[in-house]
């Protein structure tokens, strides 16, 4: 392409279009018609610049005409509470249920490496004694040690904000980081199936497992179901970018990223109930069957929110992606 030809030929279009634009008073139905005509035709100049030949000054002044242009065509809109409950009963179930075929076989491997571990150090006295020395294994599994004392030692408000605040961490990060293959997620769970397994393995070795399941099962059940959707997810972003199949690569990954962005801001709610359990009923006074309980109810709960709600939601189409009038304009292909 002859750059200089191409923009001698179209800049007359470029200026009218920014003209029309830059009008104070009302467009007439001429004018409007006009307008959405040279939106398309130059995106699709734009289009061509950018494959053809890229020019770094004219290619931003297109894109700002394109924008802008997009915006008079298309309107603005502002997200309301109708967005919020969509959102939370069809969008976000959506995605977690299309994505189960990855966080289901996540969920039950890692727990079975962290099971694993819990029975290899609870059986085995030299890998305890390489974690610790036995006066601070002690200090740890006593009654009111450190495991017990760990739920309690700070004000409940204070502590379950602190909880969520970590694990929406850690969840966002799995979400984001999948696109590196899905690398930086299997780290994460390791960690996480490794404190597990620690703090298995030492309790059942000191005869306390049951108080140890009694302290981690109320919050532990949702939050864990959190992290693992979290990294199912992640990990299939991750191979989204080896295998986009028949979606181009670009696509597939735009698609599933805005659906993952959407699943962290669900999964930050769900956190949020688990840190509030973690933080007010794992500590209290409630006897042991009653904690768990409570844990067992919101964990059941949220597996009938995603496969009822979010089954029924994919099955009409949902995705979890943002709707197609909010997601960016596709230059056409016509001059």
């Amino acid at each position: 392409m002859d750059l200089d030809v191409f923009v001698s030929a179209h800049r007359a279009e470029w200026d009218r279009l920014d003209a029309l634009l830059q009008r104070q008073r009302r467009l007439t139905g001429p004018e409007v018609d006009e307008l959405v005509t040279l939106y398309q035709r130059t995106a699709t100049h734009l289009s061509l610049i950018q494959s053809s030949a890229p020019d770094p000054q004219l290619t931003g002044r297109l894109s700002q005409l394109v924008a802008r242009a997009r915006g008079a065509v298309t309107g603005t809109r502002r997200a309301s509470w109708r967005d919020v409950t969509r959102f939370l009963t069809y969008g976000f179930p959506a995605a977690v249920y299309r994505s189960r075929h990855w966080w289901v076989p996540t969920a039950l491997l890692s727990t079975l490496i962290a099971a694993l571990l819990g029975w290899w150090i609870g059986t085995h006295p030299e890998v305890q004694a390489s974690i610790a020395a036995p006066t601070e294994l002690r200090e740890l599994t006593r009654p009111g040690g450190e495991y017990e004392s760990y739920y309690s030692s700070h004000p409940a408000a204070s502590f379950a904000a602190q909880v969520w605040t970590n694990n929406a961490q850690a969840a966002a990060v799995c979400l984001v980081m999948g696109v590196f293959l899905g690398l930086p997620v299997i780290w994460i769970l390791l960690l996480n199936m490794l404190n597990l397994g620690i703090g298995f393995g030492l309790m059942s070795a000191a005869g306390r497992l049951d108080t140890f399941l009694g302290l981690v099962l109320p919050h532990g059940l949702l939050e864990l179901t959190a992290v693992f959707v979290a990294a199912g997810t992640g990990l299939r972003l991750g191979w989204t970018l080896i295998d986009p199949g028949p979606r181009t690569r670009r696509t597939a990954l735009a698609e599933e990223g805005r659906a993952a962005i959407g699943m962290a801001i669900g999964l930050a709610l769900v956190l949020f109930v688990a840190g509030a359990i973690e933080g007010f009923v794992t500590p209290s006074g409630l006897p042991t069957w009653a904690r768990i309980t409570i844990g067992i109810v919101a964990e059941l709960v949220f597996l009938t929110y995603v496969y009822v709600l979010g089954g029924r939601a994919a099955r009409a189409g949902e995705t979890g992606d943002v709707g197609a009038d909010e997601r960016s304009a596709t230059a056409p292909m016509a001059a």
